[in-house]
C-alpha cells in the first residue's frame, strides 16, 4: 500500500505516462513496421517483374495508401473492441460489488492467498482494498480478469498507425523517384534493412527484451518478404 497520498499521487502519474508512452510505441511500431515490410515485398516483385520505375512508383504509391487507410481502420476498430470490452466488463464488477459483496471478498481473499499472504496480513489487505469501491473494482480488473484500460483512445490510435504506416511504406520506396532501377532496389534494401533493424531495437527496448535480437528478427522478416516478393517478380515473365 502507499505510505502516503503525495507518493500515490507521484506513481500514478509516472505510470499512466509509462503507459501512454508505451502506447503511443506500440502503435507507431505496429504500423511502421507493416506498412515498410508489406510495400518493400510489394515494389520489390514489381520492381523485377517490370524494371519500369514509374510502374513501381505507382504501385507503391497505391500499395502505401491502402495500406496506411487499411492499417488505421484495423487499429481503431480493434482499439474500440477492447475499449468496449473492458468497460462492458467493468460495469458487471461494478454490479457484483454492489449487489453480491461476500463473494467479491472472497475473490479478493482468495487472489492474495494464492500470491502467498495468509493470516492478519491477508485480512489487513482484504479489508483495506474492500473499504475502497474504487480501488476494489481496480484490483478486480487487473487480478481477476487481466484487464487494463487503454491509455491511447480508439481514433488516436488510428491515427498514429496511420501516419506510421505512412512513414514506413515511404522508406521502401523513396529511393525509386530519384535513382536508377537497379541502384534504387539495392538502396532500398539496404535502408529497410537499417530501419527494421531499429525498429525492432526500440520495441526490444521498450518491451524490455534482447533488443539487438529483436531488431535483427524484424530485420530478417522484411528480408523474407522482399525475398518472396523478389520470387513472384521473377516468376511474372521479366527475363
Amino acid at each position: 500500500m502507499k505510505k502516503s497520498l503525495y507518493k500515490r499521487e507521484i506513481l500514478a502519474k509516472h505510470v499512466e505516462k509509462h503507459s501512454s508512452t508505451g502506447a503511443f510505441f506500440r502503435d507507431f511500431i505496429l504500423g511502421g513496421q507493416d506498412g515498410l515490410v508489406n510495400v518493400l515485398g510489394i515494389i520489390l516483385g514489381v520492381a523485377v517483374a517490370t524494371n519500369d520505375p514509374k510502374i513501381v512508383i505507382i504501385a507503391g504509391l497505391a500499395a502505401t495508401f491502402a495500406e496506411s487507410v487499411s492499417m488505421g481502420a484495423v487499429a481503431y476498430t480493434s482499439t474500440k473492441a477492447l475499449s468496449d470490452y473492458y468497460r462492458s466488463e467493468e460495469e458487471r464488477e461494478k454490479y457484483e460489488i454492489e449487489h453480491m459483496p461476500k463473494k467479491e471478498k472472497k475473490e479478493v481473499y482468495d487472489i492474495y492467498y494464492s500470491k502467498g499472504f495468509r493470516g492478519a496480513l491477508l485480512n489487513k489487505i482484504v479489508s483495506n482494498i474492500t473499504s475502497d469501491k474504487k480501488r476494489w473494482l481496480d484490483i478486480m480488473m487487473k487480478e481477476e480478469l487481466g484487464l487494463s484500460k487503454e491509455i491511447t483512445t480508439p481514433v488516436k490510435s488510428a491515427v498514429i498507425v496511420f501516419f506510421a504506416a505512412l512513414i514506413g511504406s515511404f522508406i521502401p520506396l523513396t529511393s525509386f523517384f530519384f535513382l536508377p532501377m537497379k541502384t534504387a532496389i539495392t538502396v532500398s534494401l539496404i535502408i529497410s534493412s537499417i530501419a527494421l533493424f531499429i525498429t525492432g531495437a526500440v520495441e526490444g527496448k521498450i518491451n524490455l527484451s534482447n533488443w539487438f535480437k529483436k531488431g535483427l528478427q524484424l530485420m530478417i522478416i522484411g528480408m523474407l518478404a522482399a525475398f518472396v516478393g523478389f520470387i513472384v517478380g521473377k516468376l511474372s515473365g521479366h527475363p
